[in-house]
């Protein structure tokens, strides 16, 4: 009896796993069949994603402005009367709407830039009232527009500084705007008394000709460089020297002090910019990458601190913490001789033999060229009320509106009696603290000062702005 039991039980639990097994196929089948597959379009599916893409492609622009769609019906008659054809089959509206964003497209093509607006009123589509959708609205496309110049009274010679007896090559003006240094190929740096001309010291230590000159806003020191690969730190107190900072390989061409860091950078012809500890003499970075010499070096607070320019007509960037290149700027053709920061502003400018560009920071984008000065740019100076000057190697000036581009001024500079006509070169300049007056080194050995404001009967009237915008000028 007990083993009819356990047969029993043994089969019933046979058939529950058959019906297990049977009941799983089925719902795997049941859903593998409907997995995976596209519902079936019918023809009002179909239609209405058509109708939803149409309204979100053309909803801006499937009505034709009035005078278009007059003409383009007074063709239809035009055509209709010559060619006495049969009617087309009727085409769908869908595909209509189409046709008339298609024809819209070109007709504002056509127009450069004039904006067809839809129509409204009576026998306007309920589409035409309602707002595109976004990324769909029609823009009217902005022309350039040239930035009309400020008048900036013209520039007068008012002092000529003899007493050196080689070219000019460096100047720089102390914080206080009571004197400013000035270094010549005599070997000599002579400081001058700003107000009256007058010669104050003479300090001599070089034997070469002195490229740069700078002055510390926050220190009694003067820092000058030279030729004969000596950088010098003079301290003002004693007249004398106390510091030298040796590693170039070359001569130096150029040094600038960095604002709020007791940091100092000099570059010259062995194609690579230091930068110096100022107190304890040692380099923090050697920044390498120009492939020629580097002419000019420029330091500002914010980043790219430090920005060079060099013969190789590249200017860079650089990341003065990493000591790397943050941007090399390939606009220039030429060697770049100048650059000058704007005293307000974040941007400055360079001066090659093509054309002078300035420039927006901290990546470099360009802004504007200044064309016009068909000379070799030795050197640009910027001041406060967006005066820029720039001095070519053959005594040529020019003076230019900082938010424009517009040139205001120009003049050549004469050269003193007993000089050739060929030493009319400008070779280094910059203003004054106060921005009011401009000083120049030049080849015939004498410092110019140039004052703005002198002539008081120059107005708006009798020095007019000559200004013709060009369209094919363009702003980048």
């Amino acid at each position: 009896m007990a083993r009819e039991d356990s047969v029993d039980t043994s089969c019933s639990r046979v058939d529950l796993q058959k019906s297990i097994s049977l009941a799983l196929s089925n719902t795997r089948l049941l859903f593998k069949g409907e997995f995976g597959k596209e519902p079936a379009q019918t023809v009002e599916s179909q239609r209405i994603l058509v109708s939803s893409k149409l309204r979100d492609e053309y909803l801006g622009v499937r009505e034709l402005p009035a005078a278009v769609a007059a003409r383009q019906r007074k063709q239809g008659e035009g055509d209709t009367k010559e060619n006495e054809k049969p009617a087309p089959e009727p085409i769908s509206s869908d595909v209509q709407k189409v046709v008339d964003s298609l024809t819209e497209k070109q007709n504002k093509l056509r127009s450069k830039g004039i904006v067809a607006l839809r129509r409204t009123g009576e026998g306007a589509s309920p589409a035409a009232d309602m707002p595109p959708p976004p990324g769909q609205k029609l823009v009217r496309k902005r022309h350039y527009e040239a930035v009309k110049p400020d008048w900036h009274a013209p520039w007068k010679l008012t002092r000529v500084i003899s007493g050196h007896i080689g070219w000019i090559r460096s100047l720089a003006v102390e914080p206080g705007n009571k004197w400013f240094a000035s270094g010549s190929a005599d070997r000599t740096i002579k400081i001058w008394d700003l107000a009256s001309g007058t010669l104050k010291l003479t300090l001599t230590g070089h034997i070469s000709p002195i490229r740069g000159l700078a002055v510390s806003a926050r220190h009694p020191y003067l820092f000058s460089c030279g030729e004969d690969k000596m950088v010098k730190c003079w301290d003002l107190e004693q007249n004398k020297v106390v510091r030298h900072y040796h590693g170039h390989l070359s001569g130096i061409y150029t040094l600038a002090l960095h604002p709020t860091l007791d940091v100092l950078v000099t570059a010259g012809r062995d194609c690579t910019a230091r930068v110096w500890d100022m107190r304890t003499k040692q380099a923090i970075h050697v920044l390498t990458g120009h492939s020629s010499t580097i002419a000019s070096v420029q330091c500002q607070e914010a980043d790219p601190q430090i920005i060079t320019s060099s013969m190789d007509s590249t200017i860079r960037l650089w990341d003065l913490a990493a000591g790397k290149t943050m941007a090399c700027l390939t606009h220039h053709k030429k060697a770049v001789r100048a650059l000058a920061l704007h005293p307000t502003e974040f941007g400055f400018i360079s001066g090659s033999a093509d054309n002078i560009k300035q420039w927006r920071c901290p990546k470099g984008d360009l802004v504007q060229n200044f064309e016009g000065h068909n000379a070799i740019i030795n050197t640009l100076a910027v001041n406060v009320d967006n005066v820029v000057f720039s001095g070519g190697d053959n005594g040529s000036m020019h003076f230019w509106d900082w938010k424009s581009g517009y040139c205001f001024q120009k003049t050549q500079t004469v050269v003193q009696p007993g000089s050739l006509d060929s030493e009319a070169g400008i070779f280094v300049s910059t203003f004054d603290r106060t921005g009011l007056r401009l000083i120049t080194g030049e080849a015939d050995k004498a410092i110019k000062i140039w004052k703005v404001g002198e002539d008081e009967n120059a107005t708006e009237e009798t020095h007019p702005i000559d200004w013709h915008p060009s369209l094919a000028r363009r702003r980048y």
